[in-house]
C-alpha cells in the first residue's frame, strides 16, 4: 500500500484499470521483475487521461528510468506528440533508449542525459505538459524552470508528491526521509500560495498535484482576498 489511501480502496480502484498489453506490459514485467520504480497503476491510466484530454504537442518528462511513462504518453496521443524526457542513470538510460528504438519512437522521444536541474538550466523550448516524476527532494528546484519552459496554458503534473503519506503525516516519516518530505512539503506549499497558479493535489497512487496558471480572468482570487 502507497500510504496515501485505504487498501481496500486501493485494491478497488486498481480492479477497474485493465492490465497492460503489448509493449507496455513487456515494460511493466521488466520493472516488476528487475525493481525498477516505474508509475503505479493508477497513476499510469491518469496520465493516460490526461494526454487525451490535454491532447499536448510536446510533453517533458523529468525521469525516464526504462521509459515506460514516455512510451505510454506516446502511445495515448496515438503517436502525435513529441516527448523529451531526462535521465541521469547511465543504466536507465541504456535501457529506455533500447526501448524507445525497439518500439519505433526515437523520432517521437527524445531521451537527454544528465542531471534534471541541470538539463533544465540549458532548455529554452515550450512545453505544453510536464510530467515530474524524478529527484522528489528537488521538486522545488525544478519548478522555476519548469514554469519558464511551460507554456501559457500548459500544465504541470507532478507524481509522488505525498511521499506514502509522509508529506502529510508527520507519524510516517522515517529520520532518514526528512530531507526529501521537507522539500516536498515546500514544492506543495509553493505551488499553492503562488497566486498566480492553480494547483489540486490529488490522493491517487502516491499522490499526484496538477498545476495550470491562473487565467486572468479568474475573480474568486479578489473575492477571496476581499474577505
Amino acid at each position: 500500500m502507497s500510504g496515501v489511501t485505504y487498501e481496500y480502496m486501493e485494491n478497488y480502484l486498481r480492479s477497474l484499470i485493465p492490465d497492460d498489453i503489448g509493449i507496455l506490459k513487456e515494460m511493466h514485467d521488466f520493472a516488476m521483475e528487475n525493481k525498477v520504480p516505474i508509475i503505479q497503476k493508477e497513476g499510469a491510466k491518469f496520465l493516460q487521461f490526461m494526454v487525451n484530454f490535454k491532447k499536448p504537442k510536446r510533453i517533458l518528462e523529468l525521469g525516464t528510468a526504462i521509459g515506460y511513462s514516455s512510451i505510454l504518453m506516446n502511445l495515448a496521443s496515438g503517436g502525435s506528440c513529441e516527448i523529451t524526457t531526462i535521465e541521469r542513470d547511465e543504466n536507465m538510460l541504456k535501457i529506455a533508449s533500447e526501448n524507445i528504438e525497439k518500439y519505433g519512437l526515437k523520432d517521437k522521444i527524445t531521451v537527454l542525459p544528465g542531471d534534471c536541474l541541470e538539463v533544465l538550466e540549458k532548455l529554452n523550448d515550450k512545453y505544453d505538459m510536464i510530467f515530474m516524476d524524478a529527484g522528489k527532494g528537488h521538486y522545488n528546484h525544478f519548478l522555476p524552470h519548469c514554469l519558464r519552459l511551460l507554456e501559457k496554458d500548459g500544465i504541470i503534473v507532478a507524481d509522488n508528491v505525498l511521499f506514502r503519506g509522509m508529506v502529510a503525516c508527520n507519524d510516517l516519516v522515517k529520520r532518514r526521509k526528512i530531507t526529501i518530505v521537507k522539500r516536498m512539503r515546500s514544492y506543495l506549499d509553493m505551488v499553492s500560495s503562488d497566486e498566480n497558479l492553480v494547483t489540486t493535489v490529488i490522493p491517487m497512487g502516491d499522490g499526484i498535484a496538477l498545476t495550470v496558471r491562473r487565467n486572468e480572468n479568474d475573480k474568486t482570487r479578489d473575492i477571496s482576498s476581499s474577505r
